[in-house]
């Protein structure tokens, strides 16, 4: 009996010492949470800096119709997405556009563009990943004007026609955080972290 009494005492010992362990750990996870900093849209050496105004463009989508792109937008912004249909990365994001583009059209239009290497290539992917409810231009200028060098990019043009944000955009906290960023005033996230 007096073993029983023994085992179940260092049980019950190791047991609480095991909670303490688990809050420790659980208190020490909130504090790395706190210090990590979210990441936001990479912005390379671009051509355009925030605030500056967008150049205007009116080009032919896929579809057919003409699409402006820049300058005045009658209050509401414009999201410039830059693909390839070659690009993992841009394919893997297409559901999270797509699904930006869905719950954020009242503030925002969303443009896919391209330099138009292979127009059927554009065409298969727009079907393929069921995209045709979003304008698809492919320009080559647009995106040397606006400094595109690595996909996937994004660019954000308030309604005023000046680019409120941009940047490299890997997941969908970088696509996020370039509305972050418009909202705040800043020309990325970690500029406001920056500032804090």
């Amino acid at each position: 009996m007096s073993v029983l009494v023994a085992s179940q005492f260092l049980l019950w010992t190791a047991v609480i010492a095991l909670g303490l362990l688990v809050i420790a750990l659980a208190r020490q996870i909130g504090v790395l949470h706190e210090r990590i900093a979210p990441a936001g849209a990479l912005t390379l050496h671009q051509k355009k800096q925030v605030g500056d105004l967008a150049p205007e463009f009116e080009l032919p989508s896929l579809s057919g119709s003409n699409i402006k792109i820049g300058g005045s937008r009658q209050g509401k912004s414009q999201l410039i997405f830059f693909l390839s249909p070659v690009c993992p990365v841009c394919k893997s994001l297409l559901p999270v556009l797509r699904s930006v583009a869905r719950a954020e059209r009242r503030w925002v239009d969303t443009v896919l563009a391209s330099d138009g290497s292979d127009e059927l290539q554009h065409q298969n992917m727009v079907k393929t990943f069921g995209l045709s409810d979003l304008p698809y231009v492919l320009s080559e200028q647009l995106g040397r004007s606006l400094g595109v060098s690595k996909l996937p990019y994004a660019v954000l043009i308030d309604e005023e026609g000046r680019i409120a944000s941009l940047g490299l955009i890997n997941n969908r906290e970088h696509l996020e955080s370039l509305f972050e960023a418009k909202d705040r005033g800043v020309a990325s996230i970690q500029q406001y972290l920056a500032r804090a």
